[in-house]
């Protein structure tokens, strides 16, 4: 009796598993599809565009700029300098001191001759407490407000901008990005096309600025990163924005636009209570509860997404870092999916609710325990000597070639639409790496899921240490020798 449930148990498993395999499949050559039709669209109805009309419209709104800042004395008055250069009639540059312990709000005080206010903080989000607001009778730096307030997070610091942001939209940004200086002008675009819809946010690409050239807050030549990890996560990167979020902006499903570099409107965004900061995925969460009011009131809406590369940021490029990115990253996907789970196959939320949801549960929080019970599943197979190498070998060569095809056409989009990448030494960089990912780095991304679920059992919360480099190493790269850029 035991012995024939035991046989059965592993039939229904072999089952599930085959169907979930090709259900990864067809889910990745549809998201491929729209993509490409989404890309297409995207440089036909770009190809022409004038975006130094909308600095000079009238109708073109004002923008808020937040950056969030903790102990980020070494470059905070080079990266507030260019955020102040950016190209656009109407905008405020708000960077908020989070109770750093460093120099940071002192050098923001002499740099920018920065006096405190008589500033009436009245929130109508709750935060930690405002200890001052900074501003400057200099007229250069007339756009610049600093605000310096007890620490509370990330989510915190961007709730206390949000109190004090006077125009309509929202950028909420990594104080330590880079931002092209058309950044504002092509990301406010979407809010201004739209007219049946309201469009509540838009996201963009990050690129990675990891070996890059930078001189003057700007990239001036790119390259891949010379670590393992960091050219994994540009094809990651290429895959996650190029391809995934490309394809869910085509049926306006998007659920998630990063943190680092996203727009939103402000009157929705106080609407909604802001970032809620008991998660550290904020950037998803805020986002899902945004989506999910305008279900609730039942206005048609729209979250929009740029592919041009606009933000350039900085990845870890040590084990260590990047599995804490990623456990955090596990651990605010599990969050906010356990905090709107009324949305969950509810037809009442449309799309959100039957694919999007679904989807996310499925195939980003659930994926490395699936992956892992495979495994499991073989070696259970292997023990009781009821393994078939051309059934095990079969699935395994098609998920491989997915993987590779996906991949290849993130790589291909990047290379069609944006060319950044000229060097033929880089491109055979990245398709060493597509071929080797699935076995090198592929099973510590899993591992890493896989830690985020057991911390967020356990209760774990933070976001860890995140240990930057900084972009000086780049800027200097030909004046300094190998061992002192270590």
């Amino acid at each position: 009796m035991y012995s024939f449930l035991f046989y059965l148990i592993l039939e229904i498993f072999g089952w599930l598993f085959l169907v979930l395999s090709f259900s990864v499949i067809v889910i990745y050559l549809i998201l491929m599809v729209l993509s490409a039709l989404e890309m297409r669209d995207y440089l036909r109805k770009n190809r022409f565009a004038d975006y130094g009309d909308i600095i000079t419209s009238p109708i073109a709104p004002g923008v808020s700029i937040l950056a969030p800042a903790y102990n980020e004395g070494q470059n905070i008055v080079q990266n507030a300098q260019s955020l102040l250069s950016l190209h656009y009639g109407r905008f405020e540059v708000i960077v908020i001191n989070d109770g750093s312990k460093d120099d940071t709000l002192e050098k923001l005080i002499q740099s920018f001759e920065l006096e405190k206010t008589n500033y009436a903080y009245n929130p109508e989000i709750e935060t930690k407490p405002v200890r001052g607001v900074y501003k400057s009778q200099n007229m250069s730096y007339r756009r610049l407000t600093v605000i310096d307030k007890e620490n509370g997070g990330k989510a915190d610091a961007l709730n206390t901008g949000i109190n004090i942001a006077s125009l309509e939209i929202l950028a909420c940004i990594d104080v330590d990005c880079i931002l092209s200086s058309e950044s504002i002008t092509r990301m406010v675009r979407p809010f201004m096309e739209e007219t049946n819809r309201k469009v509540i946010a838009v996201g963009g690409v990050i690129g990675i600025a990891n070996n890059c050239d930078v001189q003057d807050g700007t990239v001036t030549k790119y390259r891949i990163p010379e670590s393992q990890l960091g050219k994994f996560q540009v094809i990651e990167y290429f895959r996650a924005f190029l391809m995934g979020r490309m394809a869910w902006s085509r049926i306006n499903g998007l659920m998630l636009i990063s943190g680092a570099f996203g727009f939103f409107k402000k009157d929705l965004v106080r609407e909604v209570g802001g970032y809620f900061p008991k998660t550290v995925g904020e950037d998803m969460e805020l986002i899902v509860r945004m989506r999910r009011y305008m279900e609730e009131q039942q206005i048609p809406y729209k979250v929009g997404f740029v592919p041009d590369p606009l933000c350039w940021t900085e990845v870890p490029e040590s084990e260590e870092i990047l599995s804490r990115q990623r456990n955090r990253w596990m651990r605010g996907t599990i969050e906010t999916l356990q905090l709107h789970q009324a949305l969950k196959l509810n037809p009442k939320y449309g799309l959100m609710g039957m694919i999007s949801y679904p989807f996310w549960s499925v195939f980003e929080k659930s994926a490395p325990i699936l992956e892992s019970l495979g495994m499991l599943y073989t070696l259970i197979l292997l023990i009781v000597g009821d393994f078939s190498a051309v059934y095990f070998f079969s699935l395994l060569v098609m998920m491989y070639l997915l993987s590779l095809l996906v991949s290849s056409f993130s790589v291909l989009y990047e290379q069609i639409a944006f060319n950044h990448y000229k060097d033929k030494k880089d491109l055979k960089k990245l398709i060493w790496m597509i071929l080797t990912e699935p076995f090198l780095i592929h099973p510590k991304v899993v591992f890493w899921g896989l830690q985020g679920h057991f911390d967020f059992i356990k209760g774990k919360g933070g976001w860890g240490s995140m240990i930057r480099t900084g972009f000086k190493k780049a800027e200097d790269k030909k004046n300094i020798s190998p061992q002192s850029a270590t």
